[in-house]
């Protein structure tokens, strides 16, 4: 069997005994470590469930983002779509670093969350960790790719549904801006000049798309 480290959940693992040797089948995304549990015991072969994929919905209501206090953003601020921190014309969101709450509302319907077996919520892209709630369900923590978490039906409702993502980015972005010539406030300090004005920014934040996927 496999054990996750990062959730401490349990799966079966296809495995197949060709005379001293068992292989095993383990698809793997980037930066992930897992497990491979031998108990001794023997099984029947395991085969690894299946389910139909379709997108339940790709989310494209505005998004409400409100930031970390102390460190230069506004309150808040809205997005119509999502895109990078960086690209923005406020230069306290431009050159933010620290977490910002990103939330907006929903609507499904019954007739689309009849019959599934479960759903999945994808982020996309993330720059660079992600906490993620449904209907205040806290769904789980996430910090690298592919950032796409399962559990998700159970938080689900037919109607209005709050998603809130809370995303942390790193201290680059805030220390270039710091950096400004024109700067009048800096708001982090370090032992040595690291990045200057011209350094180029990180892409920041919660850059989606944001998918409900519906398994079958």
């Amino acid at each position: 069997m496999l054990w996750d480290p990062e959730t401490g959940k349990t799966s079966g693992v296809e495995c197949v005994r060709e005379g001293e040797v068992n292989k095993v089948h383990l698809p793997m995304v980037a930066n992930q470590a897992v497990f491979v549990v031998f108990d001794g015991a023997t099984r029947a072969p395991y085969i690894a469930p299946s389910f139909k994929e379709s997108t339940l919905l790709t989310i494209n209501t505005p998004w409400t983002l409100h930031f970390s206090e102390g460190v230069g953003a506004p309150q808040s601020a809205t997005f119509p779509v999502l895109k990078s921190l960086t690209e923005s014309d406020d230069p306290g969101v431009k050159y933010f670093s620290g977490t910002a709450s990103y939330s907006t509302t929903v609507n499904l319907s019954a007739k689309q969350l009849k019959g599934l077996k479960g759903v999945d919520i994808d982020l996309g892209d993330v720059q660079n960790m992600a906490d993620v709630f449904v209907n205040g369900q806290h769904v789980g923590f996430i910090w690298k790719a592919p950032f796409r978490l399962d559990g998700v039906l159970s938080a689900l409702k037919a109607g209005n549904n709050t998603i809130e993502i809370k995303v942390t980015n790193t201290w680059p972005n805030r220390l270039i801006g710091d950096a400004q010539p024109d700067v009048e406030k800096k708001y982090t300090y370090t032992s040595g000049n690291f990045y200057n004005a011209q350094a180029p920014l990180r892409p920041a934040g919660l850059l989606g798309p944001v998918k409900l996927i519906g398994l079958q």
